[in-house]
């Protein structure tokens, strides 16, 4: 789509209408980067926040930069959607990545002051008591020289392999007895012991009001025993290298065993090419470039950190005894709807549809959901979707307590959820052991959709049961990710799931689904419908509304669709937490168009499409949806995706009026993306408001209670007015 319905509007012809996917994601994690220096958060929270900011960057490189990388080696020009060729691209990425990695040391800098000042240390052995360095020397001996192997560089020995974010201690050393040869060694640092080693309490034999809490790193302890390790030599000079390669795994889509065909890729996924060096600024720069060239590391590929190499691990000076420099503990509701239907799943939902908001309710629901599924004698079959859970996931085990009961049961396992491969290849493998029919689903698709249906029998007539999400099924991210669980018996909607499951098990393309629309047959055409009709209620002269809220808006179509909306006067709003290639506010282009980012105790990861329908916004007349899909050219065309249409009055009202007119409203913890391509926080103003905090003290509309009289939704819309007023 590239102008109006009418064709007047040339949008292709606007320069500079995307902005670059991977600029984007950099400003994204730059964002996160600053919650580290947010001082409304606790301060072992902002070290969270730069650990998880380094972790982002360590994936961005493993996947995007490692991908630019490949492409340039091939000497592929083919520009992106914004007019750059994957060299250009590489070079603004280092360019800016580079900045982000200063950043980093600045902040880790100030955290580790202000982490002294309260108490928790990271010592250098040379400041450590007689009592302590004794201690080290016991850990040592016991649990450090046992796992470690001291390597020699020569051009005998050469440089041994170092795995994908793998660490070394790299040493030149001087034998007293031929002090004119130095000799080059590598240690491997093990990743069975942490980096930051905690010394106990105080050893000093001081009286002490307080007991700090003291650390000491891994590589710190392994320098000062280098007798023990290359014994009758002498330090010359020392320092820490790590590496980050090319993660991407590549496996036979026509294999005769895709699981062994992956396992055979997962094992190469360590001996991936080198795409990123750091080396710690200790080490001088003629081993620097030395090793480098070792490793084949040219030096726009090489960097030096001042103050911290590896920023991930600062995330193991967390520690549970200081909970005071930690967000207060939160626990999760429970709806009550459900307990006002003594724990029965089925009954409440066949009362009325439910929707459930992680983190701030449960998980639990879920798990509840399906292990009433598998012991109800009821319940004759089972169908599941599993991208990624946890490894000793609550939903596998009910899974298979169902199989062994005698029941029906079908996961849908996806071998390619990157990084959880092998947990997926693991899980598989247990529920085929007990009886689940497992299916891996298309070669050339990724199934995303997150989905579970379970047909029971109720009278004389068989009711199937549908959970529609937008996160997965992992009880442990569901304590920090926002997401949405949608529980509901509505024929339409479970007739459509029962036609998707059939679609991805058996490849038939369904002729008879109605109210979801799926990716890659149906979602992107259903989008643009739903955009293109807004579009001719603004020309009608009828209110044209859409509110958007995803990870990711990077599709260029789409992102066509939505300008061309604008240019006809449709306002829209677009909570979008990480990638965002629309440029908001473009004279022309997109002047009413907002983009707005969350980023804070949470991570914001439910998807929600709502478009006016000729009407004001939030009013029960609008179309909502809950999605697994973002707007990404990958989720239209190379995933399985669903879109959910919401019906009940009571979770429209949830869904629309609290959870996305209120994120829209938040002025705590959000940022808002300017013109040009930059990010500005949103001012506090007088009334500052945090949708998190709203979301942890207030119950949600459709778990409140199982009332299901007509006052109950006729209540809702008045509930929700103060915080869902018309935006």
């Amino acid at each position: 789509m590239q102008g109006s319905s009418d064709g007047q509007h040339d949008i292709s012809s606007h320069p500079s209408r995307f902005i670059n996917r991977e600029m984007s994601w950099l400003d994204f994690n730059q964002r996160v980067i600053e919650e580290a220096e947010n001082r409304r958060h606790p301060l072992l929270e902002r070290l969270r926040f730069l650990s998880i900011s380094a972790s982002n960057l360590d994936e961005f490189f493993s996947v995007r930069v490692a991908g630019l990388v490949g492409q340039v080696r091939e000497g592929l020009t083919t520009p992106s959607v914004d007019g750059k060729t994957p060299a250009q691209q590489l070079a603004e990425v280092r360019r800016k990545s580079s900045r982000l990695f200063e950043t980093q040391q600045d902040v880790w800098r100030k955290l580790r002051h202000e982490l002294a000042q309260s108490g928790i240390h990271l010592h250098r052995p040379e400041n450590l008591s007689e009592a302590d360095i004794a201690y080290l020397d016991a850990v040592f001996e016991k649990e450090i020289f046992p796992i470690l192997t001291p390597l020699a560089v020569d051009p005998s020995h050469p440089v041994p392999f170092i795995p994908n974010l793998g660490m070394a201690l790299v040493l030149r050393l001087k034998d007293e007895a031929r002090p004119d040869e130095p000799m080059d060694a590598l240690i491997l640092l093990p990743q069975q012991v942490n980096r930051f080693m905690r010394l106990p309490g105080d050893m000093s034999g001081k009286a002490s009001c307080t007991a700090d809490i003291r650390f000491v790193l891994l590589e710190d302890v392994i320098r000062t025993h280098i007798d023990r390790l290359f014994p009758g030599m002498r330090v010359l000079a020392s320092g820490v290298l790590r590496v980050i390669r090319d993660s991407d795994v590549e496996f036979e889509d026509e294999a005769e065993d895709l699981v062994l065909s992956y396992e055979t890729a997962l094992k190469q996924r360590r001996r991936g090419v080198g795409v990123h060096l750091a080396f710690d600024a200790s080490l001088p720069s003629c081993l620097r470039e030395e090793f480098a060239e070792k490793l084949g590391s040219p030096p726009d590929e090489v960097l030096v950190e001042q103050a911290m190499i590896g920023v991930v691990d600062v995330k193991q000076m967390i520690v549970s005894d200081r909970p005071e420099l930690q967000f207060p503990a939160f626990k999760p509701r429970f709806p009550q709807r459900i307990r006002d239907y003594d724990g029965d799943c089925f009954a409440a939902i066949l009362g009325k549809d439910i929707v459930v908001h992680h983190p701030f309710e449960s998980f639990d629901v879920v798990v509840q959901f399906l292990n009433q599924a598998a012991a109800d004698p009821n319940v004759v079959a089972i169908k599941q979707t599993l991208y990624r859970t946890s490894r000793d996931s609550p939903i596998v085990r009910a899974l298979i307590a169902a199989a062994e009961s005698g029941k029906s049961v079908t996961a849908m396992v996806e071998l390619r959820a990157r990084f959880d491969e092998e947990a997926n290849i693991r899980l598989s493998r247990e529920l085929e052991a007990a009886g689940v029919q497992v299916v891996f689903g298309f070669s050339n698709l990724k199934t995303h959709a997150k989905m579970s249906l379970v047909v029971r029998w109720e009278g004389n007539q068989m009711r199937s049961y549908a959970h529609f999400g937008t996160g997965n099924y992992h009880p442990i991210t569901a304590r920090i990710y926002t997401d949405l669980s949608f529980f509901t018996c509505d024929p339409r909607l479970a007739g459509d799931a029962a036609q998707l499951f059939n679609f991805m098990t058996g490849y038939a393309k369904p002729k008879d689904v109605h109210d979801i629309a799926f990716a890659p047959l149906t979602l992107r055409k259903t989008l643009l419908k739903l955009i293109a009709d807004e579009i001719d209620h603004a020309k009608a002269g009828r209110p044209a509304r859409i509110w958007l809220k995803m990870n990711s808006l990077v599709d260029p179509e789409l992102i066509d669709a939505l300008y061309a909306a604008s240019h006809a006067g449709v306002k829209i709003i677009g909570v979008i937490r990480g990638m965002c290639c629309l440029r908001p506010g473009v004279p022309g282009l997109s002047d009413h168009i907002e983009i707005r980012s969350m980023v804070g105790r949470f991570l914001e990861h439910s998807r929600i499409f709502a478009f006016g329908n000729g009407h004001r916004m939030p009013c029960q007349k609008n179309k909502v949806y809950i999605s697994s899909a973002d707007w990404m050219p990958r989720n239209m065309d190379r995933r399985v995706e669903a879109m959910v249409p919401i019906y009940d009055p009571t979770v429209h009202a949830q869904v629309l009026g609290q959870v996305a007119a209120l994120g829209m409203k938040d002025t705590l913890q959000s940022w808002t993306l300017q013109p040009g391509g930059s990010w500005r926080r949103v001012p506090p103003g007088k009334k500052p408001f945090s949708a998190h905090h709203y979301f942890m003290h207030n119950p949600s509309l459709s778990g409140r209670g199982s009332m299901r009289h007509e006052g109950t939704d006729k209540e809702a819309p008045r509930r929700r007015k103060k915080p869902g007023a018309p935006l």
